[in-house]
């Protein structure tokens, strides 16, 4: 076997590692689509090396080798249409499939032409051009520029231009005289060789933009409550300093259900999840752009309003408080309500969250001691703070009085 024949073997085993390799991704991907598309580009693509050494080998050789080009070709469209679904991208596939259709006739067309000359090589190579400058330019027009993203439109365009440049090598070094020719040429050696390395960089980086949306997502999971769909506590205190570093007044509202023993002791644990599944969806309906809302126990919700005042905070806790009173429960019966008890606090300047957070909490409980399914506003953050300043202030004088003793 020549040396182009040996690379065209290892082309071809490294591309079915890349088709495995996307097809496992594809599981736990959300762009199942992609991965899919591109585990079926680099399967069919590597057809073509079958049907190179079937041209230098089975005569005749003008069907494998229109087959050669078509199977590359194609494996290059399926990576634009994989491109299209990684980015969601609106994709043309009826036109996609017409220039297939064109380029593959023009091979067709140039197939008898002169080897080894620029009338032959620049119409071979330039479809392959052009359909990796569409997946490049669909790249970069995608909404999200991240460095790889970014990397994936470079390696797209500089594969591109590669094949350009190979159109030019193909005269310079020699691509044989015939089709079946090609295969002891010094051409196909350098051609394969950068084949190599462009399939293995474009298919590690395509690799690379999927895991990374992959551990992305778990990471997004592993701060989200599966039950309310809302936040966890460690996503909501995750995201509580970048959210309160905008403009205020804040504000913090705590939601608590009222009698949820009852409810699992009534309806079982079923209606219970069923409440707070209830519970999370109108807190989603309800919060506004740029809010917070967590479930952080087992029937305990925060809410955080960033740039809102008291006033505002105790009418949407009202509001909010208004809708569970009324709204059924999927899943339980139509007669049973489920009500909540509200304790809202606006977040004094320079207030430490948790002092805004325990005024809200005893407003909560204030608001469950007034008979539940009510609204209660949390003492002034002034009042707090200053209790707190005091019996700071006396605590340093006892460890002071201690001190000279």
């Amino acid at each position: 076997m020549s040396g182009a024949g040996f690379l065209l073997t290892v082309n071809f085993l490294i591309a079915q590692c890349f088709c495995m390799f996307f097809l496992a991704v594809s599981a736990r991907s959300r762009n199942r689509a992609a991965a899919r598309w591109f585990a079926g580009c680099f399967a069919v693509a590597s057809l073509s090396t079958v049907f190179e050494l079937l041209v230098a080998y089975v005569p005749p050789p003008m069907p494998w080798a229109i087959l050669a080009f078509a199977s590359v070709l194609g494996g290059m469209f399926m990576l634009r249409v994989g491109i299209g679904h990684l980015y969601d991208l609106k994709t043309n596939r009826a036109l996609l499939a017409a220039i297939f259709c064109a380029f593959v006739l023009l091979d067709c067309m140039i197939y008898d032409l002169p080897r080894g000359t620029l009338l032959h090589a620049l119409p071979y190579q330039m479809p392959f051009a052009v359909v990796l400058g569409m997946s490049a330019w669909a790249a970069w027009r995608a909404r999200v520029k991240t460095f790889v993203d970014r990397a994936l439109v470079v390696l797209l365009a500089l594969t591109s231009a590669h094949f350009v440049v190979k159109a030019f090598a193909a005269v310079l070094a020699g691509s044989g005289t015939t089709a079946s020719g090609y295969i002891n040429s010094q051409f196909a050696l350098l051609s394969q060789s950068m084949s190599a390395v462009l399939i293995v960089a474009v298919g590690l980086m395509l690799l690379c933009v999927l895991v990374l949306e992959i551990v992305a997502d778990e990471k997004v999971n592993a701060e989200v409550d599966p039950l309310s769909g809302l936040l966890n506590r460690r996503g909501f205190d995750n995201r509580i300093d970048a959210s309160m570093a905008g403009p205020g007044p804040h504000s913090i509202v705590l939601c608590d259900l009222d009698h949820f023993k009852s409810v699992n002791d009534t309806h079982g644990h079923q209606g219970g999840d069923a409440a707070i599944r209830a519970f999370g969806e109108t807190l989603r309906a309800a919060a506004p752009k740029g809010s917070l809302a967590a479930r952080i126990g087992g029937e305990e919700f925060v809410l955080f309003l960033p740039g809102t005042g008291r006033e505002a905070a105790l009418l949407f806790a009202h509001a909010l408080r208004a809708t569970r009173a009324v709204s059924p429960i999927p899943g339980l019966p139509q007669s049973a309500r489920v009500t909540a008890s509200f304790g809202v606090s606006e977040i004094g300047e320079r207030e430490p969250l948790r002092l805004a957070m325990r005024r809200a909490d005893d407003a909560l409980y204030a608001a469950k001691n007034a008979g539940r399914d009510c609204v209660r506003e949390a003492e002034p953050p002034a009042v707090v703070l200053d209790v707190v300043r005091r019996a700071a202030h006396g605590n340093e004088k006892a460890r002071r009085r201690g001190h000279r003793a």
